[in-house]
């Protein structure tokens, strides 16, 4: 009978003891393995979903922000750009692309968020070497009131093609339901981004929805400010007085296929590609070391900001998980040599009279050792079966809340050094025991 057998057997004849003691440390894994694959697949999302463009451009203000609202649909936007700089930007020499964007209201069901956008958009990657794919019959916001959506908004909205849908300005609390409808036109294959939960319109729709257009005084003020110029008065009495006359005859009551003059149009902010692969980068600094030196936009890059996020405030909320799972486990691990230790007072009688039936001193040493590392072992595996299961529980209900796709089979590099971590746990945990099982006297034990 060798070592392990022996182990085996004495941890079957204490098997609550042994069961409760590798539980703690399969709940320590359980942990760990959870925080470790939900981790890994968050950083991948946000580094993958943040690289698909060189630049983000928008108004002033936080750069982070910018990114979080433009990239991911959080938060409220800074403010807006006017429609001209948008098409200046188009125009301009050195950028390959220039996709705008209009964000602000959300979907009266489900609270989505509504992207305005144009049909390019999607003929674009939206992570490096992926594509968006879209239904048999769907199209990309051929007309002006058509919507693509997300597999998320029509899971849980049970849309499908063919319905329509109002828009929330502002915010599903705000209570303000616009009275024009877009149809949808297109449903999008999961992508595992927050493009899944976004609900896209086309852009000549967006403006047209009564309310969105700036009041054409305010909005030719705003962007003459924007371009440090001088408001033309007498122009602009004449433009107004142009306005007020067609708004006369306008009865419908809204805009509802009406073009809206440029000059009311703004952008949320213009995601940017530049031109030249190989010099790509440069002119992505060159570029925003430009918008820095004025006042009218910024540009900025979603890597950095996205890698700044990951580094300084989720890096260290994992850290933190980490080393709370990791106190977890250690926590375990002398559950393990309490629970072996306290039985060698009742274990001495046995290991006398194995030492007397011609077992050596080594061989006492090496069972005890092995206990302890069957225990950790038994109780790691299990740790990384629970851990997977609860990933596997929780990814649809992550899924459902976030749009976050996540792989309950995905493994974690760090996993594959977790059993030989317990391996040297069970070994320093195990070897007082182990120690006190060697010098064990068999004459002095069995006269007793």
């Amino acid at each position: 009978m060798n070592t392990l057998t022996i182990a085996w057997k004495s941890i079957r004849q204490r098997r609550v003891a042994s069961l409760l003691t590798a539980l703690s440390v399969a709940l320590g894994v359980t942990l760990m393995i959870s925080v470790l694959v939900i981790n890994g697949v968050i950083d991948r999302m946000f580094n993958q979903t943040a690289s698909g463009y060189d630049l983000i451009v928008g108004p002033k203000g936080s750069a982070l922000q910018l990114v979080l609202n433009t990239v991911f649909r959080v938060g409220a936007p800074i403010e807006n750009l006017p429609y001209r700089y948008y098409t200046e930007l188009k125009n301009d020499s050195r950028i390959k692309e220039a996709i705008p964007f209009a964000i602000g209201d959300v979907t009266q069901k489900g609270g989505f968020p509504i992207v305005g956008t144009i049909p390019r958009y999607f003929a674009l990657e939206y992570i490096p070497g992926r594509h968006f794919r879209i239904n048999k019959e769907g199209k990309f916001l051929p007309g002006t009131w058509d919507s693509v959506i997300g597999s998320a908004v029509a899971k849980q909205n049970n849309w499908k093609m063919g319905d329509e849908f109002s828009l929330i300005h502002g915010s599903a609390e705000s209570g303000h339901v616009h009275d024009e409808k877009f149809k949808i036109v297109g449903i999008l294959a999961p992508t595992g981004t927050p493009n899944d939960r976004t609900v896209f319109v086309n852009l000549r729709g967006f403006y047209q929805v009564s309310g969105h257009e700036k009041p054409l005084e305010e909005a030719i003020r705003r962007e003459a400010a924007f371009f440090g110029e001088k408001v033309d008065e007498e122009k602009l009495k004449a433009q107004l007085k142009e306005s007020a006359e067609h708004d006369h005859h306008d009865h419908s009551g809204h805009n509802h296929g009406h073009e809206v003059p440029n000059a009311q149009k703004e952008v949320t902010a213009v995601l940017v590609q530049m031109k030249g692969d190989r010099l790509r980068g440069f002119s992505s600094i060159k570029f925003q070391s430009e918008l820095k030196e004025g006042n009218q936009a910024q540009a900025v890059n979603p890597i950095q900001q996205i890698s700044w996020l990951m580094t300084n405030i989720v890096g260290n909320v994992r850290t933190m998980l980490i080393v709370l799972t990791s106190l977890i486990i250690v926590v375990s691990g002398v559950g393990i040599f309490v629970s072996i230790y306290n039985s060698m007072s009742d274990r001495k009688r046995e290991i006398a009279i194995m030492r007397a039936l011609g077992a050596g001193r080594t061989m006492v040493f090496g069972i005890i050792l092995s206990e302890s590392v069957l225990l950790c072992l038994g109780g790691g595996i299990l740790g990384i079966i629970l851990g997977h299961g609860l990933v596997f529980i929780a990814a649809p209900i992550i899924e459902a809340r976030s749009g976050l796709l996540i792989n309950p089979f995905t493994f974690s590099s760090t996993e594959l050094i977790l059993l030989p971590i317990l391996v040297v746990l069970a070994s320093l945990v195990g070897f007082i025991p182990a120690m006190t099982a060697y010098r064990t006297d068999v004459a002095s034990t069995l006269s007793d």
